[in-house]
This record gives structure tokens, sequence and C-alpha cells, in this order.
């Protein structure tokens, strides 16, 4: 749900009272956790990435692959990699790596993972990289600015930046 934070109070008490405003209905909510403890977490709106601009991001890596004569998905990997804002670190039980690393390449291409030492001992540091079709507006902006910038080192025609603006925003 969208919405924007309306107003702070506290009670006597010392607990807070954070109001809301909801853009759409949210009594199913309201009906389902009325009194109960919930987990909240309020962070910046940002879109959704625009169908538009994955096209466009997997035309070029279609034709980056042809002109490097390698996999496209090994682009479009590689790429993931590369920008910074979407990955996770997570120290792992030794014993749990595998099965880790192999559920969260299950889903999808951009979906991998890397491997770390830990100063734990029995454990292991796991870089869990998310793929694209979780991006929001601005990640997605990252990665085709990457998959532009490798297309254009290889004399691949791209979009003008004021059409690759429009398209990242769209």
């Amino acid at each position: 749900m969208i919405g924007k934070l309306k107003d702070l109070t506290r009670n006597m008490d010392g607990t807070w009272n954070l109001t809301v405003t909801i853009n759409g209905d949210c009594r199913a909510v309201w009906d389902k956790y009325r009194d109960k403890d919930v987990d909240v977490e309020v962070k910046k709106h940002r879109e959704k990435r625009s169908l538009d601009a994955n096209a466009y991001c997997w035309k070029l890596i279609d034709q980056i692959a042809a002109e490097m004569h390698i996999d496209k998905e090994d682009v479009y990997r590689e790429a993931v990699r590369a920008i910074g804002g979407n990955s996770t670190i997570v120290c792992v039980q030794d014993v749990a790596v595998d099965a880790l690393r192999a559920g969260w390449k299950d889903k999808g291409i951009g979906w991998q993972t890397e491997i770390l030492p830990s100063k734990i001992k029995g454990c292991t540091n796991v870089i869990l990289y998310y793929g694209s079709s979780t991006y929001d507006t601005r990640q997605m902006s990252l990665l085709i600015d990457h998959v532009v910038q490798d297309a254009k080192a290889l004399g691949i025609e791209t979009l003008t930046p004021a059409e690759l603006e429009a398209m990242k925003i769209a």
C-alpha cells in the first residue's frame, strides 16, 4: 500500500501514535489485524520498473551477447552484479550454504550468489543478488545505464539520452 505519514503524537505512557493516510481500501487489513501486534516498515515509495524499460534492457543485452558471441543470460548476470543497491549479505552456517544458493538461483536468471569467508567459525558470508523483476525505477535505471554503456562500447546503437530518460520514468 502507498500512503503518507500524517501525524505523530506521544501518549502519556511513552508510546507513540503514527497516523498514516492510505491511498486505497485498507479495511481488510484493519479487520484482519485490529488489536494484534504487527510488524511495521516505513520506507520511501518508489515506482516499480516499467515493462518498456525491461524490454529495452533485454533488447540491448541480446545485441551485446550476439556481438560478443556469448549467452545473453551471462551478459545479464554480469550487469546485475555490476550495479549497486541490489544485494544483501547474509552470514550462513556452512552446512546450509549450498541449499541457500540453490534455492536463491531457482528464483530466476539474475538471482545469483557469491560466497565470502566469514570471521565466524563454521559460517560463510553469502552475497544474494536480486533479479531485476524486483527492481524499482532507480535500480532499473542503473541496470539500463550499465547495459547502455556496454552497448556503446561495442558500437551498438542506443536510444538518445532524452529517450532513455523518458523510458526510465514511464
